[in-house]
């Protein structure tokens, strides 16, 4: 449970980039907010052999120093997905799974990147002809028609309430549910149907989506297939943001100071492309939180 509402930095994502960005801004003496679950990052489950001064160590290991060392700075820690982030003035506007509302002066966008797809024949040929991976960004041209939102995750179950409000049928396809009781209420409480249990097994139509086919052999037949296999995607927060993406609209482009186009937003991380490594992401990090900071005294005055 946070402690307040308003916050000078806050930080998406609780990987390596978004510990080392909260260390060094609380050190800075800002109030410093970090988003985000440990368990979803990429470190969590690996062994790392390669990161300089330190031989093979656990990935967890080194995320709960990482967020023990931010928390004795000063770091306030909240394990939740964020569902949407706007410009609000001079501040952004966080929403959280829960239902928290809180406010920034500055953020820090270190989720990291999702390349999680469902592998199922079907998802690349009808890519751009059915299937998407961003609510937000094709939601429009599904209006009136049936629909499935493929996932388990906050993005999957806030996507499919968005899609509420553009399509006849909204299906959620997941295998369990996996986000906060309040999420869920209001998934269950919605017209949303919910195929829980269940995998997708084919993506099948003609010169566009038609159908899905399920692991039991169900057919749910649909014109639109979303896949949201985690958090918020950086597609979605950057339509919000105005943040601009590389030219594939993969990832956030940044300055050396990590800085975005947007005044009081940074990132870091795998979230600005490749090589993914950790020594990458702890740099940037460090350098995302020192300029989060300053920027958010600045504003402050």
């Amino acid at each position: 449970m946070p402690q307040s509402t308003n916050y000078d930095v806050v930080i998406l994502g609780s990987g390596p980039a978004g510990l080392q960005a909260a260390i060094h801004a609380a050190r800075r003496k800002v109030s410093v907010l970090l988003l985000g679950k440990e368990t979803k990052s990429s470190l969590f489950h690996a062994h790392v052999e390669n990161f300089c001064c330190l031989f093979n160590v656990k990935g967890e290991d080194m995320l709960n120093v990482g967020r023990q060392q931010a928390i004795n700075f000063g770091t306030e820690m909240l394990e939740e997905d964020v569902l949407h982030v706007a410009p609000d003035g001079p501040v952004f506007k966080i929403s959280t799974e829960s239902g928290h509302e809180i406010e920034t002066r500055t953020l820090i966008i270190a989720t990291g990147t999702t390349r999680n797809k469902l592998g199922v024949s079907g998802e690349k040929e009808f890519l751009g002809r059915g299937v998407s991976y961003c609510v937000e960004c094709d939601a429009n041209f599904y209006k009136g028609e049936d629909i499935a939102v493929v996932g388990s995750a906050s993005a999957a179950v806030s996507g499919a309430l968005t899609m509420l409000d553009y399509a006849a049928t909204v299906h959620l396809i997941c295998t369990e549910l996996e986000v906060s009781q309040a999420l869920e209420k209001q998934l269950k409480d919605s017209d949303v149907v919910i195929h829980e249990g269940e995998k997708v097994h084919e993506i099948k139509g003609g010169e566009n989506v038609k159908e899905l086919i399920l692991a039991d052999g169900k057919t749910v037949p649909v014109t639109g297939v979303f896949i949201e296999l985690g958090a918020k995607g950086v597609m979605e927060l950057a339509t919000h943001l105005g943040v601009q993406l590389d030219d594939q609209m993969k990832y956030i482009q940044t300055n050396k100071q990590m800085e975005t186009n947007v005044p009081g937003v940074f990132a870091a991380g795998d979230i600005c492309g490749p090589p993914w490594q950790m020594a990458k992401a702890v740099g940037e990090g460090c350098v995302a939180g020192l300029g989060a900071a300053s920027f958010a005294k600045k504003s402050g005055r």
